[in-house]
């Protein structure tokens, strides 16, 4: 029988079990697919520690690569043989196989790699819509990229210089503020060293931002809305330092009639054919070399604990995968 990672109760890693699991046969409009590659995402640890809470026992993450090896009734648009990713699903992608909802599934073209393929779907799915939906990036835009070196960070950096923007990113070390310039990040900033908010001013010359995409939530969401010039947005979509708790809206008044959103790519591809534009453009700038796809981090599917361990402790840089 195939393994997968699952959890029967919230805590670190070490909550995670190595186990054998029973897949059956797909049922209508599901797929069977036997995994190579699986991608690692902060929200992964969100699930581990109960932030996001789901019902126990689960499996853990969203995004993965495969091959199908069965279609259930009434899935016409893939067949057995298929080369497939995805990068938003149901909890389960730690795993050898799983059946799957096959409207979540895209066939991966040409030119792009099984590895690189999990790690960039759910964090290059998100990048499309943060840039191209949530707030459209045009030339001449400048912009702030909270943890710029991340997974996301390294995306959304290179994809909005693509499109030509100017792009500020803040980073946690000199290593990987040079990592963020070296793709597409005009202006890192290390925020330990400097504020911010201070060099986001300077860089503008007062003017400030139009958007801030912020990723790491707690410990920079205040600053974040003071880098926005007035009807400025701040786009919140993650929270590696923690969740950000009874907010006062009036803030965003006093702060200059501030727009906040809070997307999520389950509620932007929610609808298959939403799901395959955004990947069609994704796998555009990807195939053309406009964004690279840096996977500086490969672990066994069963050492997913080590993964998640680096990833909190902010060993990582641009994404991680785990093979199968």
């Amino acid at each position: 029988m195939p393994h997968a990672i699952r959890i029967h109760k919230y805590g670190g890693p070490e909550a995670m079990q190595w186990e054998e699991v029973q897949v059956g046969a797909p049922g209508p409009g599901e797929a069977l697919i036997r995994q190579t590659a699986v991608g690692v995402n902060f929200v992964d640890v969100y699930i581990r520690t109960g932030l996001y809470p789901s019902n126990l026992p689960t499996g853990l993450g969203a995004e993965g690569v495969g091959v199908v090896e069965a279609v259930g009734s009434g899935v016409d648009y893939l067949k057995k043989g298929d080369r497939v990713a995805y990068g938003s699903s149901p909890l389960g992608a730690y795993a050898e196989a799983r059946l799957i909802p096959a409207d979540r599934l895209l066939k991966l073209p040409e030119g792009i790699d099984d590895k690189r393929a999990a790690a960039m779907m759910l964090k290059g799915l998100t990048a499309q819509y943060l840039l191209r939906q949530t707030y459209k990036v045009k030339k001449g835009d400048t912009i702030l990229v909270q943890a710029a070196a991340g997974g996301v960070g390294l995306i959304l950096c290179q994809w909005a210089k693509h499109l030509g923007a100017t792009v500020i990113g803040t980073v946690g070390s000199d290593d990987k503020a040079k990592l963020a310039k070296a793709n597409g990040c005009d202006h890192p900033i290390v925020y330990t060293r400097e504020d911010f908010v201070t060099r986001v001013a300077e860089l503008t010359g007062g003017k400030k931002l139009p958007v801030v995409y912020d990723g790491v939530g707690k410990d920079t969401f205040m600053k974040s809305l003071d880098c926005l010039q007035p009807f400025g947005l701040c786009v919140l979509f993650g929270n590696a330092s923690g969740a950000v708790d009874n907010f006062n809206t009036g803030v965003l008044a006093a702060k200059g009639s501030l727009y906040l959103t809070r997307p999520t790519l389950n509620t932007y591809g929610a609808k298959r054919e939403n799901m395959v534009q955004m990947a069609q453009e994704l796998f555009e700038v990807v195939r053309s070399g406009a964004v690279k796809i840096e996977v500086n981090q490969t672990y066994p599917l069963r050492e997913a604990g080590r993964a998640h361990r680096d990833l909190e402790s902010r060993k990582t840089t641009g994404s991680s995968v785990l093979t199968v």
